[in-house]
């Protein structure tokens, strides 16, 4: 079993930046492969941005060369640096790890989630 705690959200004005943390339990976590997914009010989650355990990393479009994940297997834990941040990135974010090389649409594992609200 594997228990992902988020922390970093918050209230930031468009343009400025945030780094949520997720520290994961249990002593496999180099194997699996990790990622931030979103869900804004009245839509679908959807992915964000992987990292898999070899450190490969993969973006949504709408994140792409503003996000920045990253992992550091010694403290179990993955990183989302967000920068230029946008009023359409407010969301509730979501960690997620999956066993395996590669993220999936429906991990084995969620975080609660933590609030990220971008203001114009």
């Amino acid at each position: 079993q594997v228990q992902l705690v988020e922390s970093g959200g918050g209230l930031v004005q468009a343009g400025g930046s945030l780094r949520l943390s997720c520290a994961a339990s249990g002593p496999t976590f180099s194997r699996y492969s990790m990622g931030w997914f979103r869900q804004a009010p009245g839509k679908d989650r959807e992915f964000a941005a992987a990292i898999s355990w070899r450190g490969n990393t993969c973006y949504a479009d709408s994140v792409k060369g503003r996000f920045t994940i990253s992992r550091d297997n010694a403290k179990n834990t993955v990183y989302l640096q967000m920068n230029s941040l946008k009023p359409e990135d407010t969301a509730v974010y979501y960690c997620a790890a999956n066993r395996g090389s590669t993220m999936s649409t429906m991990p084995n594992y969620w975080g609660q989630g933590t609030q990220v609200t971008v203001s114009s």
